[in-house]
């Protein structure tokens, strides 16, 4: 409990100095300040942060569990919100596809990392979910998306070129990278390794300092329209989601010692 009650603080904290420093400087610093940190996260810390989360991780381990719990999981609350967006809300599919990805994401990287440290000492958990969602997950949706913005927008770029450029993005590819290093095993030199991990490991407190920053002058719930949206996805993100990963999670093991008592 106290490594839970850690990890939230220290999320907490980072948010709160993101606050105070928006509210410390003048705005024309800070609008500099988000300017310069949005790309240089997006471009350059986070896709090393992934190379070097999944280089160092046993994703052969990861995969054998974690991954199709996270998978299940994922995948069944997304389909739950379609459905209830698509034919309760009376949503269009272009409305309700990417709502339904929104529901099924968890944000494993920015605040699952740290509370997984602080709570079970592993990083593992927040990884199987990380490597769900951007080797998965991800290039499933951008491949939905491409498919719904061709029919909507008939051009002579190819389904194949839009699809590649829909899943080519730096996280997914320094996501891709990790995995190859971790599965190759292969061990980068330290003089190249020490300043990758440096760079990745400032990933989050940036992220989660520029998110307290641009939390100043925000009106939640400003667009009526999508209310009722939102209140159905946090509620499939907060319930659904969470309890089918709670019990796929105990029963993966549980299958697994049945199928090796039954085995000839």
């Amino acid at each position: 409990m106290e490594g839970v009650l850690m990890g939230f603080g220290v999320v907490l904290v980072l948010i709160v100095i993101g606050i105070i420093v928006r509210l410390s400087l003048p705005k024309k610093v800070t609008t500099k300040i988000q300017e310069g940190l949005s790309p240089t996260i997006y471009y350059v810390t986070n896709p090393i942060l992934m190379v070097v989360l999944l280089a160092e991780t046993d994703l052969r381990q990861v995969i054998g569990v974690f991954v199709p719990v996270a998978l299940i999981s994922a995948f069944s609350g997304a389909a739950l919100f379609f459905l209830v967006s698509r034919f309760v809300l009376r949503r269009k599919v272009a409305e309700a596809v990417p709502a339904s990805m929104a529901s099924a994401y968890a944000n494993a990287g920015n605040i699952g990392l740290p509370i997984a440290l602080f709570s079970v000492s592993s990083a593992v958990p927040a990884i199987s979910v990380l490597a769900s969602q951007l080797l998965i997950i991800a290039p499933v949706y951008l491949t939905i998306f491409s498919f719904i913005s061709r029919s909507a927008q008939p051009g002579d770029t190819s389904t194949g070129k839009l699809i590649l450029k829909s899943v080519a993005n730096p996280v997914t590819i320094g996501a891709l990278i990790g995995a190859v290093l971790s599965l190759s095993q292969w061990q980068v030199p330290a003089v190249i390794w020490e300043p990758l991990d440096m760079l990745g490991h400032a990933s989050v407190p940036l992220l989660l300092m520029m998110f307290g920053m641009s939390l100043i002058g925000q009106t939640p719930f400003r667009t009526r329209e999508i209310l009722a949206d939102v209140v159905l996805g946090t509620l499939v993100k907060l319930a659904v989601r969470d309890i089918t990963f709670a019990t796929s999670l105990l029963a993966f093991p549980a299958i697994l010692v049945i199928g090796l008592v039954l085995a000839p």
